[in-house]
C-alpha cells in the first residue's frame, strides 16, 4: 500500500521505532528524529528518513507522533515544534505516559503556534503491536481524532474516542495501575508453584488461556518468569519506575487510596537494587524468588537486549 502522506515520528525508542517501522510497511513516507544515533540508523534501514531535529520533523509532516520517555524531553520538543511554521492544519499525536500537567503544558504551547495536540496513549507493548492488540485511547478535538484514525489504523483497530484532552492519559494510568499489580501477582504465583515443587510451565499451560484466570499480561509476562530469562525486555524495569511514580502521584492528587498498587512499589524498587533495571518487568519474579530462598539465575543481565533502545 502506498501513500503520498508523510508522517513524522519524534522519539524512535522501543515504541516510537516500532510505529515508524509499521508506518513504512503500510506505505507511508516517514521522517523521524531521536537523540540516539542507533535509532535514527534503524529508521533509515526501514526506509524512513532520519532528520537532524524535532523541528525538522515538524516542518516535514502535517501529522507528527511523539513518543518520549521523560517530561524534560517533551518540554524541549514542544518548544522546538512551537517555533516551526507550516501551512495547513497540523496535528501532534502525543502518545507518551507522562504527568497530566506536563502534557497540558505541551498542548497549550502548541495551540499558541496553531498546532492541535491530541492525547493518545497506547495500552500495549511493542511486542503486542504485531498482533494488532494495542488499544490507543484517543482524546482531544474529535474532528482531529477522526482525521488521524486512518494513520493509527496501521497499528490497531482498537481506537476508542474517550473525550476531552487528557482522558486518554487517565485511562492509561488506570490500565498501567492494573498491569503493575498483575505483574507482581503472577510473579508471586510462579514463586509459590516453584516452592510447592510444581513446574510453572504446566501452570502457564493450564492458566494462560483460561477464561477465568488467563489475561494478556499473564500470557506476555509469565513465559519470562517460567524461563527465568528477561531479555529482550518488552518493558524495562527502569522505564516502568517512571510510570509507577506518575500513577502514584496522580492517585495522591485525587485522594485515591491504592493499597494493592502501593504494596507493589517496593518489589519494583528491589528489582532496581538487584541490578535488573534493563530487564523486563517480569523479573519481579526474581525478587520474590530471592525472598523465598530460590537460588538466583547465573549471569543475570549479561545478555544484550535484542529490542532497540
Amino acid at each position: 500500500m502506498q501513500s503520498t502522506q508523510t508522517i513524522g515520528v519524534i522519539g524512535l525508542g522501543i515504541m516510537g521505532g516500532m510505529m515508524a517501522e509499521t508506518l513504512r510497511r503500510h506505505g507511508y513516507a516517514v521522517t523521524g528524529f531521536d537523540v540516539a544515533p542507533a535509532a535514527k540508523k534503524h529508521l533509515a534501514k526501514c526506509g524512513g528518513k532520519p532528520l537532524a531535529s524535532a523541528a525538522a520533523v515538524a516542518q516535514s509532516a502535517d501529522i507528527v507522533i511523539i513518543s518520549l520517555a521523560t517530561s524534560a524531553a517533551l518540554a524541549a520538543v514542544s518548544k522546538e515544534l512551537s517555533a516551526t511554521r507550516r501551512k495547513g492544519q497540523r496535528i501532534v499525536i502525543e502518545t507518551s505516559t507522562l504527568p497530566m500537567a506536563d502534557k497540558g503544558q505541551c498542548a497549550a504551547l502548541l495551540k499558541r503556534a496553531g498546532i492541535t495536540t491530541l492525547d493518545c496513549p497506547i495500552s500495549g507493548t511493542a511486542a503486542r503491536m504485531k498482533d494488532r492488540t494495542w488499544t490507543i485511547f484517543l482524546s482531544g478535538n474529535r474532528a482531529a481524532c477522526k482525521r488521524v484514525e486512518p494513520v493509527l489504523k496501521a497499528f490497531t483497530d482498537n481506537l476508542p474516542y474517550v473525550g476531552a484532552y487528557g482522558n486518554g492519559t487517565k485511562l492509561k494510568f488506570s490500565a498501567n495501575h492494573l498491569v503493575a499489580i498483575y505483574n507482581v501477582a503472577y510473579a508471586e504465583a510462579v514463586t509459590l508453584a516453584r516452592k510447592m515443587g510444581l513446574d510453572p510451565r504446566e501452570m502457564l499451560k493450564l492458566f494462560g488461556n483460561s477464561p477465568v484466570l488467563g489475561t494478556g499480561v499473564m500470557r506476555l509476562r509469565m513465559p519470562f518468569m517460567v524461563e527465568r530469562n528477561y531479555l529482550p525486555a518488552t518493558m524495562k524495569v527502569e522505564v516502568w519506575q517512571k510510570d509507577m511514580q506518575v500513577i502514584g502521584d496522580m492517585a495522591k492528587s485525587v485522594n485515591c487510596p491504592t493499597p494493592l498498587f502501593t504494596a507493589c512499589v517496593p518489589i519494583y524498587s528491589a528489582a532496581m537494587a538487584q541490578g535488573l533495571a534493563l530487564q523486563d518487568t517480569a523479573s519481579t519474579a526474581e525478587v520474590l524468588g530471592a525472598m523465598a530462598g530460590i537460588a538466583p539465575v547465573k549471569k543475570m543481565g549479561k545478555r544484550s537486549p535484542q529490542i532497540r533502545e
